[in-house]
């Protein structure tokens, strides 16, 4: 028979369940937050919630939709060059980027699911088109003469490594790949930053808009990092 735990064993296994089931009723209503942040316009004047849902040719799930895209393949390109070189401040630099990226694309395909939108473009509408004068965005943001901008250039969208330039990443080592993976990230950055300064002013969903409010900050210092450890190593990001 298995012994009968004493008053005060009894009580510390109480305790301890108390306590965790705390910790998971906050981080129940911390994630009831963030999700209604993205759905709730705040309560009516009769006391329901009024629930705002983006269409899927608007800003909001256009930028949710191609900056998820874009972020895969920062991901996708760090991890790559964390296996190319062993230089400590470059790895640190690509692990938060993998980190930091891998976690905001959970949360705009997040939000897409959230309003029941499709994670691709509506036909006829061209990635990143909800930001351009031709494609229900502005004129101002158009991504003509942004990295990877020209026709024909393989990439998926301004900013974004062709595959060819991606394979080659994976065949050198060292100062090599370090310079090449930093002038890649570089052209990366700038049209993530020029996505989210889009997505700032077209936006209509408040935390959409304070996440790519985030995004221009850290990739903008990201940016001047990048520089700095390019010109370390006798290099300077592409025209």
């Amino acid at each position: 028979m298995i012994p009968e735990p004493d008053g005060g064993a009894r009580r510390t296994r109480r305790t301890q369940w108390v306590a965790g089931s705390a910790v998971a009723l906050a981080l129940l209503f911390a994630g009831a937050a963030t999700v209604a942040s993205a759905r709730d316009d705040g309560p009516d004047p009769t006391g329901a919630a009024r629930i705002t849902v983006p269409s899927a040719e608007s800003a909001d799930a256009g930028f949710a939709r191609d900056m998820a895209v874009h972020h895969q393949q920062a991901v996708e390109m760090s991890f790559i060059v964390r296996d190319r070189t062993k230089d400590e401040e470059v790895r640190r630099l690509a692990y938060d980027i993998a980190q930091t990226q891998a976690n905001q694309r959970g949360m705009l395909l997040g939000w897409l699911d959230l309003w029941e939108l499709p994670k691709v473009a509506p036909e006829g509408q061209r990635p990143m088109g909800w930001m351009s004068s031709d494609g229900g965005g502005h004129a101002g943001h158009d991504m003509a003469g942004m990295p990877g901008s020209a026709a024909g250039s393989g990439a998926l969208m301004p900013g974004m490594a062709t595959r060819a330039e991606l394979e080659r990443l994976g065949t050198l080592d060292g100062r090599r790949a370090e310079v090449f993976y930093l002038q890649l990230m570089s052209d990366h950055h700038r049209g993530g930053v020029a996505m989210a300064e889009g997505c700032a002013e077209l936006c209509t969903v408040p935390a959409e808009r304070r996440l790519a409010r985030g995004m221009v900050e850290a990739q903008r210092s990201e940016l001047d990092l990048m520089a700095d450890l390019l010109a370390a190593r006798g290099a300077k990001p592409r025209p």
